[in-house]
């Protein structure tokens, strides 16, 4: 799958609303929502009449954490600055000391990767996600970003290997919730490796262990669709329907999605007093 289709596969989830059922793990070309928030920021920061401000803030901070006086939320609002302000490598020389002495919050060292690869320090990128991965193997947001690493290095096989072996571990010996996030990664993965076959499987595997989540059902939809199986994505669509805390129930967002496949909205049982009828040949609903 290439960069601009997954891009126009997550505007199109967007335009109907859809995108906070599948959360990350489905677009692998999207960096991290906290880090685009501040990564807007750094590109606008060169127009912004406040810039010089803003850098009168960063002397104040940075004269307060020389003295040691420095707060942890000032910490954090000079790190805040620096990358708005585009000055990333003191932004990472702040970070670093951060991250090591807070091992537990991985948040830290995972915007310390991101800022490494800003930097074209990709192996130092790696570096980082491995650390927070040894700790945490189903991490998903490092894995997220070590898989999209690895395929533009070209190890593709490797960042699979990785995120299969991740959702294992998450879902034995019990399901843990961390598997949701894993195993779409996993889905999204190998369809963009071009392995159809396996990413349905994934998405099957995914919907049996979390029985109520639409999420991975909606993602087999989407793969039917993206493969030309109109008829395939009406049905898991339908499936999809029977799922979460408005089973069975009217969608409006399901609807929105069929009829923009040029599909008839499907109808709820309880909304109609009888059952969706099957789809006929062409996709559409026989009478």
């Amino acid at each position: 799958m290439s960069t601009s289709s997954n891009r126009n596969r997550v505007d199109w989830l967007r335009r109907w609303g859809l995108w906070p059922l599948l959360l990350a793990g489905l677009a692998l070309t999207l960096s991290l929502g906290w880090w685009l928030g501040l990564r807007q920021r750094a590109a606008h920061a060169p127009e912004d009449p406040r810039r010089a401000v803003l850098q009168r803030e960063v002397i104040s901070l940075r004269q307060r954490l020389d003295r040691k006086q420095a707060s942890d939320g000032d910490r954090q609002r000079l790190l805040e600055l620096l990358v708005a302000l585009d000055r990333q490598p003191e932004a990472i020389s702040l970070l670093e000391p951060m991250a090591d002495q807070e091992p537990d919050r991985w948040s830290l060292r995972l915007m310390l990767a991101e800022l490494r690869r800003d930097q074209n320090d990709r192996s130092g990128a790696e570096r980082e996600l491995r650390m927070i991965l040894s700790r945490q193997s189903d991490q998903v947001e490092a894995l997220q970003l070590m898989t999209l690493l690895e395929l533009e290095r070209g190890a593709g096989a490797a960042a699979e290997a990785r995120v299969a072996a991740a959702f294992t571990a998450a879902t034995q010996p019990e399901v843990k919730p961390e598997a949701m996030g894993v195993g779409l990664l996993l889905a999204e993965l190998q369809q963009k490796r071009g392995q159809r076959g396996a990413a349905e499987a994934s998405y099957r595997r995914l919907a049996q262990a979390f029985p109520q989540d639409q999420r991975p059902l909606l993602g087999l939809a989407l793969l039917r669709h993206g493969a030309g199986d109109i008829r395939g994505a009406q049905e898991v669509l339908a499936e999809a329907r029977q799922r979460g805390p408005g089973a069975g129930k009217a969608d409006p967002r399901l609807d929105r999605l069929a009829a923009s496949w040029g599909l008839a909205p499907l109808r709820a049982p309880a909304a109609s007093g009888r059952p969706v009828p099957p789809p006929g040949p062409t996709g559409r609903q026989t009478p």
